[in-house]
């Protein structure tokens, strides 16, 4: 093994044929060998003794297939399996690991295989993506060889992005949709309301100047409520993504979300994909894997064009939001790029930054692009697809961001 692999290496353990005891109990000393020998991976200063047999032994080849030529010089006793460029050897390595470990660990160790080994181009085969285990980031590998992708495998790489996003819309489009129709109908605000629809702090806010200081109390003047938001378009807003290639999961993300907005009738949703060209897919909305394979991952970044193109579209701004999804690494004008985001919230837009759209944190961004948008009253940060809906819900509110505590 590796030094780079210890938690694949111990959910391998964890998942192997007498692992784990009881909470409090002793563990057998064949045990602690056992499970020090997949971790260690049997190489000749393992120091375990301990030979692997059964499962364990066909547990562990699926390791070494993939871990065990690093680039120290292989011993006798070293693991000196491999994959190699061969199809066939690969196909059947990808039905051993989802044999032997769980989704989670597969999807780890597939990703591992196409960084570590160059698998990138046995995707092209029917057969070879029929075998892996869906999930976003081998979507972002497909969007990325799409242009390659020969036409006889076209259709298995769309059937599986197709899966990814169906999954993506079950588990986000409910809660999605639920908070911001809450978010619209509080963003209907009315001056006679009824008594369950009146927004206090609001309303307080407003009547500060009719405080009583004998009886400690406001009397209002004015009442400040809810509205119910109708069904006409109440809000509008801009995703403007970047698609350069390390920002593959949020292109997916992002156009996942852009479908679930795009189906709610208050709101008027257009979707923007750049690099340093601007592509504007917004009539491709109702089917976020039309979106998908109409970006192109990679290339260079023109922000200031993209945030351009975004502001001419803009009819409405004191009811559009316009979210930014990119690392801020600006290959335009930079000082251009800045005037625009203060001309939008000048206007009236409300202005969110986002380095990342996915569940990985925030990757490597331009920090001090990033200080100049916060300076602008426009904070970047990392957002997770569970907080996504309510970062939307507060800038449909004009409310503050809920920005992580760990910007």
């Amino acid at each position: 093994m590796t030094p780079d692999t210890p938690d694949t290496a111990d959910a391998a353990v964890g998942t192997g044929t007498g692992a784990g005891t009881g909470a409090g109990t002793a563990e057998p000393a064949g045990e602690r060998l056992r499970r020090w020998r997949l971790v260690l991976g049997g190489e000749a200063a393992d120091g375990t003794g301990c030979a692997l047999s059964g499962r364990d032994a066909a547990m562990d080849g699926t390791l070494a297939a993939l871990y065990g030529k690093g680039d120290r010089a292989q011993s006798g006793r070293e693991r000196s399996a491999g994959l190699g460029a061969s199809a066939p050897s690969v196909a059947r390595w990808l039905g051993d690991i989802r044999t032997y470990f769980p989704s989670s660990v597969v999807q780890v160790m597939q990703r591992d295989a196409i960084d570590r080994l160059g698998l990138a181009s046995l995707l092209l085969e029917p057969e070879m993506l029929e075998a892996v285990e869906a999930d976003v980031h081998l979507v972002g590998t497909l969007l990325s060889l799409n242009k390659a992708m020969p036409e006889t495998t076209k259709e298995t790489a769309r059937a599986v992005v197709r899966k990814v996003v169906e999954d993506l819309e079950k588990r986000l489009a409910t809660r999605t949709r639920a908070t911001l129709t809450g978010a619209l109908d509080r963003s209907a605000r009315i001056s006679r309301p009824r008594h369950h629809d009146i927004d206090w702090n609001r309303t307080i806010a407003a009547n500060l100047k009719h405080y009583l200081p004998e009886y400690r109390t406001v009397v209002p003047e004015r009442l400040i409520g809810y509205g119910r938001a109708s069904q006409s378009v109440k809000k509008e807003v801009v995703l403007c993504i970047d698609q350069s290639g390390s920002m593959a999961a949020s292109v997916v993300y992002a156009s996942v979300f852009g479908a679930v907005l795009a189906s709610m009738r208050s709101i008027d949703t257009r979707l923007v994909v750049f690099d340093t060209a601007v592509v504007d897919l917004t009539d491709q909305l109702d089917d976020p894997v039309d979106v998908l394979f109409g970006t192109q991952l990679g290339g260079g970044t023109d922000i200031n064009r993209a945030l351009a193109y975004c502001q001419s579209q803009i009819t409405r701004p004191a009811e559009t939001v316009v979210v930014l999804i990119s690392d801020l690494y600006e290959g335009g004008i930079r000082n251009e790029m800045l005037k625009r985001v203060a001309a939008m919230k000048a206007s009236g837009v409300q202005f969110v930054a986002l380095l990342a759209l996915s569940d990985e944190g925030a990757p490597a961004y331009d920090r001090e692009h990033a200080a100049a948008l916060a300076a602008l009253g426009a904070p970047a940060f990392a957002c997770t697809p569970d907080l996504f809906p309510e970062v939307m819900a507060a800038a449909i509110e004009k409310r503050p961001i809920p920005v992580p505590d760990t910007v």
